[in-house]
């Protein structure tokens, strides 16, 4: 089971529709996906129509004043075939006060993940825009970090919070999480999109994706709908941009680990 966090410590950005898209596209291709709300707003919850609250959330796998539940019973399918949510709520905002320092806290989705192991090929988490106890455990579940930043001047400073929060994971892990920067609300006709752009590539590299996500207002139309990408055929640009992400996602997933990496 392949574990992708979509985190960026800015609102905005693009995290939301990221993880529905790229989640769509792999369930529309047959494989068994989960996405799970990791943000007390509940965006995606409300995006694919399966809301917390009732029907449990991730708050229900923490345990706050009674046992945790089954992540079993708090997975719930979508009219979509292969895709299934774990959806959000608002008494999620709360945990960071309740949980304190009590140790273990950061590694409880990986512990719900483990029994959820045989029921998915590949699990998105769509993370909060704050570190916390939320966040800190979506990291330590994963092994990719997605970033989304939109290619504006004033979005580079939410990535430097992002990789330094992952620097901080990173040590607690023992071991490096592997990122990919991908570009969003790309517009080439300006000028500050397309130097913010170079600027990406230039101080990060082989960490930013060659797929740059374009401005298209086919991609606002699908969500304010409450339909992924993979199932809105008008949204073509970004779609496609979606499709050469995802196959350069699981390229690197497929690419051996070299010795320099381990």
């Amino acid at each position: 089971m392949r574990v992708w966090a979509i985190s960026n410590q800015k609102g905005g950005v693009g995290k939301t529709t990221t993880t529905v898209a790229l989640g769509s596209l792999l369930a529309a291709s047959g494989k068994r996906t989960l996405l799970i709300d990791m943000d007390p707003h509940a965006s995606l919850s409300g995006y694919i129509g399966v809301e917390g609250g009732a029907h449990g959330s991730v708050y229900d796998l923490f345990g706050i004043g009674g046992n945790p539940l089954p992540p079993g019973t708090l997975v719930h399918a979508t009219q979509w075939d292969h895709l299934s949510v774990l959806p959000a709520s608002a008494a999620m905002i709360t945990l960071d006060r309740q949980l304190g320092t009590r140790p273990g806290m950061g590694l409880i989705l990986s512990h719900a993940l483990a029994e959820l192991a045989c029921d998915f090929d590949h699990v998105l988490l769509d993370c909060p825009p704050t570190l916390g106890v939320l966040m800190v455990n979506a990291l330590a579940a994963s092994d990719r970090l997605l970033v989304p930043t939109q290619t504006e001047a004033l979005a580079l400073a939410g990535l430097e919070r992002m990789l330094r929060s992952l620097s901080m994971i990173e040590r607690s892990r023992g071991r490096p999480l592997p990122r990919t920067i991908v570009p969003t609300m790309f517009d080439s006709r300006t000028h500050a999109s397309r130097a913010c752009l170079e600027q990406l590539r230039e101080t990060y590299g082989e960490d930013v994706s060659q797929a740059v996500i374009p401005t298209d207002t086919q991609i606002r139309e699908a969500s304010a709908a409450g339909v992924p990408l993979a199932s809105w055929p008008a949204a073509r640009r970004g779609g496609l941009a979606y499709r050469q992400l995802l196959d350069e996602l699981l390229a690197a997933s497929a690419a051996p680990v070299t010795d320099a990496a381990a």
